[in-house]
C-alpha cells in the first residue's frame, strides 16, 4: 500500500509517459517498431521457458538476452542514429523566415495547381514530428527549396522520378522517387490508384501530410491522419498546409 505520494513521483511519471509517447512517434514507420514486437516475443517466450522449467531453452534465452543490446545497437545502428537526430531536430519551419514560409506555401499550391491543369500525376509527403527517414533511403536523395518548375519538372512522364514519392521535410525538398506503404482499407473507392492510396497509406502510419494530383483528372487531393480528402481548389490546400505544418 503507498502511504506516501508525492508531487516528484507524480512529475517522474509524467516525464517517463512524455518520453516514451515521443520515442513511438520518431520510432513509428520505422523498422524499430519490429524490433520492439520481436523483443516482446522473445521476453514473453524467456517467461514461459522460466514457468515451465524449460533448463535447455532458458539457458538459450538467458545467453540471448544477456547480449540484447549489443546486438541492439549493431543491427539497427542507423536506425538509433535516426532518433537521436530526430530528437535535436527543429520544428517544421524553425530555420526558415516568415517570407520564405510564404513562398513555401505559394510554390507548392502553384505547383500542384499547375500539374493538375496539365494532369501531370504527383505525390507530395510533408513530414511533420514522425520522421521519414524509413522511406526515403529508397528514394533519391535530394536538398533543394520549394520551388514550383523543379517539383513540375520531377512530376514530368519523362522524369525517373515522377512515379515515387517526393518527402519535403523542413520546408525543403528532401527525396524523390520514394517507395510509401499501401493503405489496406478495403472500403476505399475502387477508382482510386496507387498514388492516393500511398498517399493514405503513409499518413496512417505516421503524422504526415499527403497530397496528390490525379493524373487520369488532373484533380488536387490530400490525406491527413489516415483521412483523404479530394478534389479541392489551391485555397483550401493552402489553408491546409497552413493548419498542418503551424
Amino acid at each position: 500500500m503507498i502511504t506516501h505520494f508525492r508531487w516528484q513521483d507524480i512529475l517522474d511519471i509524467l516525464v517517463v509517459a512524455f518520453i516514451v509517447y515521443k520515442t513511438f512517434l520518431l520510432i513509428k514507420g520505422t523498422r524499430a517498431i519490429q524490433l520492439i514486437v520481436g523483443f516482446i516475443i522473445v521476453l514473453f517466450v524467456f517467461y514461459l521457458a522460466k514457468t515451465l522449467e524449460l533448463f535447455t531453452l532458458s539457458w538459450i534465452f538467458n545467453s540471448f538476452v544477456g547480449s540484447i543490446i549489443l546486438v541492439i545497437v549493431v543491427i539497427f545502428q542507423s536506425d538509433i542514429r535516426r532518433v537521436l537526430v530526430a530528437l535535436g531536430r527543429s520544428p517544421f519551419f524553425k530555420k526558415i523566415t516568415y517570407v520564405q514560409e510564404t513562398l513555401f506555401y505559394d510554390e507548392l499550391t502553384n505547383a500542384c495547381t499547375v500539374m493538375g491543369k496539365r494532369k501531370n500525376g504527383a505525390l507530395i509527403v510533408i513530414e511533420r514530428e514522425v520522421g521519414l527517414e524509413e522511406f526515403m533511403e529508397i528514394g533519391i536523395r535530394l536538398d533543394a527549396e520549394v520551388n514550383t518548375e523543379l517539383i513540375v519538372s520531377i512530376f514530368q512522364a519523362v522524369s525517373p522520378l515522377h512515379d515515387g514519392a517526393m518527402i519535403i521535410r523542413e520546408g525543403r525538398i528532401r527525396a524523390a522517387g520514394c517507395v510509401l506503404p499501401l493503405t489496406t482499407d478495403e472500403d476505399l473507392d475502387k477508382s482510386l490508384g496507387t498514388r492516393h492510396r500511398a498517399a493514405i497509406g503513409i499518413t496512417e502510419v505516421t503524422d504526415a501530410l499527403a497530397v496528390v494530383v490525379s493524373e487520369e483528372h488532373g484533380t488536387i487531393s490530400y490525406a491527413y491522419k489516415g483521412e483523404f480528402f479530394t478534389k479541392v481548389n489551391s485555397d483550401v490546400l493552402k489553408k491546409t498546409l497552413k493548419d498542418a505544418l503551424a
